[in-house]
């Protein structure tokens, strides 16, 4: 009984055995199957990762390739903006240029314009120099107030265009109670032959220091004039001990006018009476340099004929 049961039972046990080997079997099967599947996931995830890094890749350098293309194009754009740039600079300064002689041709015509319109012969020197023939009259002369005219003289004229700088000097001289008064302003070539003939009838050929002969006399131009003061009465060298000459020799230029016929002249006796209107650049430039106007070069005389009224 006892040998049977062990028998059934080694049967059993060894059935039981079988058993969980199968069932070890299958289960090591199905793993190890379940582990190739993941293996085969796995590498076609790789796979896919691969391919993806290499597709990255190549967008990467397709990238590259584009951002070098448009790193180029910037340059070559840069380039071309810098030439347009350096271009228009050159046309710019082309165009200055062309404008800054465009203004200095129109300057010049200007100027020209203007000096065509002024007479020359204002600022030429006349006595015993230069002749002025008995055509010659001031292109316009205007009445002198009569507050200015000494009393028992005719009506005397003035250049109209010196006309207001006479005027500003006999009112800053009358603000230092300076009472100038006009003898003779514009005398015409024939009023200065009377004149000439009527002190050669007196004084013979000693009028010669003292009177010009007709067409020498800067009279004739019409911005010329002798001065005095009614203590004087008239064109004399006493005229020069008066507080009214002493200011004129202070002041005068700053008008324009000029002692024409200073102490020491070669041409006429000292006449502090008369003066002549040279414009205020020139009258400034003689008092300066404590120059004559007969002293000077007539070339450099007529450098200030463009601004004699200015």
């Amino acid at each position: 009984m006892s040998s049977k049961l062990s028998s059934d039972s080694v049967l059993y046990l060894a059935s039981g055995v079988a058993i969980a080997a199968i069932i070890a079997a299958t289960h090591f099967s199905i793993e190890n199957k379940d582990k190739k599947n993941n293996i085969a996931s796995l590498q076609t995830e790789r796979s896919e990762l691969i391919q993806k890094n290499n597709n990255l890749s190549a967008e990467l350098a397709a990238a590259s390739s584009s951002i070098a293309e448009l790193s180029d194009k910037l340059q070559t754009t840069k380039e071309d903006l810098d030439d347009l740039a350096d271009n228009f600079h050159d046309e710019k300064n082309k165009n200055d240029e062309f404008e800054d002689q465009i203004r200095g041709l129109a300057d010049t015509l200007g100027d020209l314009d203007k000096l065509a319109k002024i007479d020359e012969e204002l600022l030429s020197k006349y006595s015993k120099v230069y002749f002025l023939n008995e055509n010659y009259t001031p292109s316009k002369v205007e009445k002198i107030p009569s507050k200015y005219i000494l009393d028992g003289k005719d009506e005397q004229y003035f250049h109209t265009d010196a006309s207001e700088y006479l005027e500003d000097m006999f009112k800053a001289a009358a603000r230092d109670d300076i009472d100038l008064k006009v003898v003779s302003a514009y005398r015409s070539f024939y009023e200065q032959t009377d004149l000439k003939g009527q002190y050669t009838q007196v004084y013979g050929s000693g009028a010669n220091a003292f009177s010009a002969d007709q067409g020498y006399s800067e009279h004739q131009l019409g911005t010329t004039l002798d001065l005095t003061v009614d203590s004087v009465g008239g064109p004399y060298t006493i005229f020069k001990d008066t507080e009214a000459y002493n200011w004129l020799l202070k002041n005068a230029y700053k008008y324009g006018f000029i002692l024409s016929y200073p102490e020491g002249n070669s041409f006429y006796v000292y006449e502090p009476w008369h003066w002549r209107f040279v414009g205020t650049n020139l009258a400034r430039h003689i008092n300066r340099n404590d120059e004559s106007f007969y002293e000077m070069d007539q070339r450099d005389i007529n450098e200030y004929l463009l601004e004699l009224f200015d």
